[in-house]
């Protein structure tokens, strides 16, 4: 019982600690503050341990990451610690810690600009903006779909509804990523292998969803990631940039790493 007995400075701090660590996934303290509909300076003082949330405010910070009011009490890693699935002797082996080892130099954290023909149709391509970051011993992975992809399928364009999330794990010659939208709306594989270039900032492979197969659409296009670094100034070029675009548009070095004239294979 004596455990439980905690100072509001305790609470407070416990508090902060863990808002700080579920804050990595966002970029930008501003957009997630905007996101959660709190004050920046407010929520500055949430995770400098300064201030407590309201019992309204704490829910609503709960429900957005998908976490309980155990954040108050215990690290936020060790919240449903032991229901990692992943981590479950019958898999540990084969998708564990190891798999899920990534180092910086294989797949550096920070903003990456992506580039691939359109799922849809074959004359267009899609530019998109992912951010890479670093949690608990794990790479996941984090963007949003093109509105005019959504709206072209009939499917909401909210930000809610473009939102996807993945884990990066380590393969014998790249990295690959499970990716999903929210409630597994749709899903899709992803393999990366770094390629030589100037300044060593490019990776090729390719992406396939996980769809039926019909003879319309394609399930498997290249793709290219190219690492824009931290600053969030390249990253708001290239999400302003992001959606459809015809093949010419896309900058030369994507353009040769896509070989549009070559089938997949």
């Amino acid at each position: 019982m004596a455990e439980m007995r905690r100072s509001p400075s305790e609470l407070r701090n416990m508090f902060g600690l863990n808002l700080r660590s579920l804050a990595t996934g966002y970029p930008s303290i501003s957009e997630l503050s905007r996101q959660l509909g709190i004050n920046r300076t407010q929520f500055n003082r949430y995770l400098s341990g300064e201030s407590f949330p309201r019992p309204d405010v704490l829910a609503r910070i709960c429900s957005f990451f998908d976490v309980d009011a155990r954040i108050l009490l215990e690290p936020v890693e060790n919240i449903g610690h032991g229901n990692d699935p992943l981590g479950d002797p019958f898999l540990r082996d084969f998708m564990g810690q190891e798999a899920r080892d990534v180092p910086e130099s294989l797949f550096p954290s920070g903003f990456y600009r992506f580039s691939r023909r359109s799922f849809l149709d074959r004359l267009q391509y899609v530019l998109g903006l992912v951010w890479v970051f670093r949690k608990d011993n794990a790479t996941f992975i984090r963007g949003f779909e093109a509105r005019a992809a959504m709206q072209s399928q009939g499917l909401p364009s909210g930000r809610n509804a473009r939102e996807f999330r993945g884990l990066v794990l380590r393969q014998e010659e790249g990295v690959g990523a499970l990716i999903s939208r929210r409630s597994l709306m749709t899903g899709s594989f992803n393999f990366l292998n770094r390629v030589s270039s100037f300044e060593n900032n490019f990776w090729v492979g390719y992406v396939t969803r996980t769809v039926r197969e019909t003879t319309e659409n394609e399930r498997v296009v290249r793709m290219v990631y190219e690492y824009l670094g931290h600053g969030l100034g390249p990253a708001k070029a290239a999400g302003k940039a992001a959606g459809y675009c015809a093949f010419e548009d896309l900058l030369p070095f994507h353009q040769r790493l896509l070989k549009a004239e070559q089938p997949f294979a």
